[in-house]
């Protein structure tokens, strides 16, 4: 499976659950952190943390295993990093606080549908 598929899936999990304004950043041409960040809102940490777990739960379906979490306990912000497809899932505010559409400005925004 490709990174792109990857990223695809994660954005079908987001959508499954009603997450906000689901974005899809191509960074493999300006970084080597990973190919693809997707970054979504949630309405509550309750939310956030049932989007993160949608991601996972899918993609594990699909035998792709999440590689590293971050910020599970924060209420706020969780990452699930696939290596090559980073899913960052926020809060309202965190997402405004951490602005990584700004940060990654010169990757490219993927539209998938």
């Amino acid at each position: 499976m490709t990174s792109l598929e990857t990223a695809k899936m994660a954005v079908k999990a987001l959508d499954s659950k009603k997450a906000l304004d689901i974005k899809v950043i191509k960074i493999q041409d300006i970084s080597a952190i990973a190919d693809y960040f997707v970054i979504a809102t949630g309405t509550s940490s309750t939310h956030v943390k049932a989007l993160a777990d949608e991601v996972e739960a899918q993609l594990d379906e699909a035998g792709i295993s999440v590689s590293h979490v971050e910020g599970y306990r924060s209420n706020s912000w969780i990452l699930l990093d696939y290596v090559d497809v980073v899913v960052h899932v926020f809060s309202d505010e965190a997402r405004e606080y951490y602005d990584l559409e700004r940060l990654w400005q010169d990757g490219e925004i993927i539209d998938i549908e």
